[in-house]
């Protein structure tokens, strides 16, 4: 009797899931009735164009989103990034669009999708917006309107992670990318800390101290540690860099924060804790 309460229990829970997700489906039905964007439609910037779906969530992992992170799509469309952001990473997610019929139509989608409660909607213009809390920025515009916005990018919290659907940054080379023929290329960025300029690295427990001159270009580091030249690189606040020391390659990697790097200084098979003070 028990076993045949829990099949029927079990067969009205498949039933209600089966009327939830036809009831879902009416929903995104009526919002497609009440609007439909029309690919190459007219925006303020761009073309309307959406983003495909067999690219989405790829390109959402590749940025490793989770249930923490808080999401900007900056130029949202019909919102399908936003909505992929919270429906199947967990986060919290808001798309900036100019076009209000579209902003109302993502909303109602988000609505459809069971995820408003985690996905807002503004009204207005991508190059006046405010995304400074975002952790994630994603991207789907044309390489101008990249370049425009890549000075703010820049200036973001070290490791914000930028991803863009099909256009690059110009001269700023991409952390990571990946291409599915035939359905374009996603690019990823990650907002690297500042370690340009003069620094003296010294043991946490001893006297030895070294020099190293560090110039940056976006997350790509070169100088020279005395003579000898430095190459590096940095992804967040994450810094690698190496350099010979006689026979010896030193290998240094570790933190950087404003004026302080705390590293660890590999030379063969020891190493050495080091505090890094900006001169």
């Amino acid at each position: 009797m028990m076993a045949q309460r829990r099949r029927l229990a079990r067969i009205g829970a498949v039933a209600l899931l089966g009327i939830a997700s036809m009831a879902d489906a009416q929903t995104r039905a009526d919002c497609e009735r009440e609007y439909t964007p029309q690919r190459g439609q007219e925006g303020k910037d761009v073309v309307w164009a959406p983003t495909e779906d067999s690219m989405l969530v790829r390109m959402l992992a590749m940025a490793n989103i989770t249930p923490a992170d808080k999401v900007y799509d900056l130029g949202s469309g019909d919102g399908k990034i936003p909505i992929a952001a919270a429906k199947h990473f967990g986060a919290t997610a808001v798309g900036v669009e100019y076009d209000a019929d579209l902003v109302k139509h993502a909303r109602c989608l988000a609505a459809a999708e069971r995820v408003e409660d985690r996905v807002t909607f503004i009204q207005g213009d991508i190059f006046e917006a405010k995304f400074s809390d975002a952790t994630v920025v994603t991207l789907y515009l044309l390489p101008a309107l990249n370049l425009r916005l890549r000075p703010a990018l820049l200036k973001m919290k070290p490791g914000t992670r930028i991803v863009s659907y099909s256009f690059t940054m110009g001269d700023w080379e991409p952390d990571d990318h990946i291409d599915s023929f035939g359905d374009g290329s996603a690019y990823l960025w990650i907002v690297p800390a500042y370690a340009g300029g003069s620094w003296t690295l010294r043991a946490a427990s001893g006297e030895d101290t070294f020099d190293v001159e560090l110039e940056q270009i976006f997350q790509k580091l070169r100088g020279f540690a005395g003579d000898a030249k430095v190459a590096g690189s940095l992804r967040g606040d994450e810094l690698n860099f190496a350099f010979m020391q006689g026979a010896e390659q030193v290998h240094v990697a570790g933190r950087v924060t404003a004026d302080r790097i705390a590293a660890t200084v590999t030379r063969g098979e020891t190493s050495t804790q080091y505090v890094g003070t900006r001169n």
